[in-house]
């Protein structure tokens, strides 16, 4: 929902809304000036909810964190998007799927497709949210940013609506509590071998006494900077938990780390597995291939059971399936095999390839001379059926 402020918009000013093309009632007024994909959220906004007082120039009354926070307050506040608490703070809804959380979607049966950002380029993450992937994963593993270079990203995202999923660069406390105050979608977890290891991952994510994480929650992002008075209530239930299984030894015990409660998803890590077989240089061997199927059956199999092997109840639904596309694997057999996360591509790669595609084509072209220019300066593309195309610049 984009929510404007007519105490410091120029939108509202009696100036604008009493403009002889915005005749209208001061709310289809605001619609009308505002970008076209917004519109639809904004106008459901204004017709379906009682936000009068967005729309005066009356300022709401003050309120302070604490106030917001405290379940007991007899404060009422208006939220602006869905209860998601953990949406990274998104300010705008470019479908209908924007309102739901990763974790309700895949509870709903869709399978998602996302992108490994390494650049922690904030233009990235932004093209990557308007061009449509269903998430993003911020890549603090093997990406050079940590965790204030991975807040401008975030904040591109949300404002595309796009959910974040954050990598840590290893298992531990410090570093998920410091991504998880950013208010992060989805936490992942590197190298689980164990599920040992699944539960410290899972208690990182629970404030006491139900786990370990640190707490600031009046004043970091995740809860809004203690704005959002239902942080507190829905963090747990909407907060997806990754862990990577990307061993050997994590393999032969995935069925039981895939059962850990909390565990929401298993996200399989092709190259490090095979790394760990001594195939670092073949991700693609059949032995490779048979250890990757080996373990996606255990997770989908855990998936069919009415309760995890840690006794908590799972109403028949274990941990989801995610994965990396590989040359030898694409997104689409990687979705038919079953899984619920695809992970298609790596931002610095894909503008590798383009890049490198770009100086290859123009190398080709200055070796062919000048044969395909028709003397204005414009060059002529043979197609295949021997006829000439201008080809148009870039610019143009």
């Amino acid at each position: 929902m984009v929510l404007l402020s007519c105490k410091s918009s120029s939108l509202c000013s009696p100036h604008t809304l009493s403009s002889p093309s915005l005749s209208l009632h001061p709310s289809k007024a605001l619609i009308k000036l505002l970008p076209f994909r917004f519109r639809a959220s904004f106008s459901s906004a204004v017709t379906t909810t009682p936000h009068a007082h967005l729309l005066s120039h009356s300022s709401p009354s003050p309120i302070t964190p604490l106030q917001s926070l405290n379940p007991k307050s007899k404060l009422k506040l208006s939220v602006p998007r869905s209860s998601s608490t953990t949406s990274d703070l998104s300010s705008t809804e470019t479908s209908p799927t924007a309102l739901k959380t990763l974790k309700s979607r895949l509870a709903d049966g869709d399978t998602l497709y996302g992108l490994f950002l390494l650049s922690f380029s904030p233009t990235m993450a932004e093209i990557a949210g308007l061009a449509g992937y269903d998430f993003v994963v911020v890549d603090m593993e093997h990406g050079p940013g940590g965790i204030s270079d991975a807040l401008p990203c975030l904040r591109a995202l949300g404002a595309t609506g796009t959910p974040a999923i954050l990598r840590l660069p290893e298992c531990s406390a410090m570093w998920a509590k410091k991504a998880l105050d950013l208010g992060p979608q989805g936490i992942m977890f590197p190298m689980i071998d164990n599920p040992k290891l699944a539960k410290k991952a899972v208690s990182y994510c629970r404030f006491p006494p139900a786990g370990e994480r640190g707490s600031a929650h009046t004043v970091v992002r995740a809860s809004k900077y203690g704005i959002d008075p239902g942080y507190l209530s829905n963090y747990e239930e909407e907060l997806l938990i990754m862990c990577q299984v990307e061993s050997e030894e994590g393999v032969e015990k995935i069925e039981d780390i895939a059962a850990v409660d909390g565990v929401d998803c298993i996200q399989m890590g092709p190259l490090d597995l095979s790394a760990s077989l001594g195939y670092l240089w073949d991700p693609g061997n059949r032995k490779v291939r048979e250890v990757i199927r080996k373990a996606e059956k255990a997770v989908l199999e855990s998936r069919k059971t009415k309760k995890g092997k840690e006794g908590g109840d799972r109403g028949g639904r274990g941990a989801y399936l995610g994965g990396f596309a590989m040359p030898h694997d694409s997104p689409d057999e990687l979705r038919a095999r079953g899984y619920h996360m695809v992970s298609g591509a790596v931002d610095v790669g894909m503008f590798r390839s383009a890049a490198v595609e770009d100086v290859k084509r123009f190398r080709l072209g200055s070796m062919k001379g000048s044969d395909n220019d028709d003397g204005d300066g414009r060059r002529k593309q043979v197609d295949g059926d021997g006829k000439d195309d201008d080809v148009k610049y870039w610019s143009e």
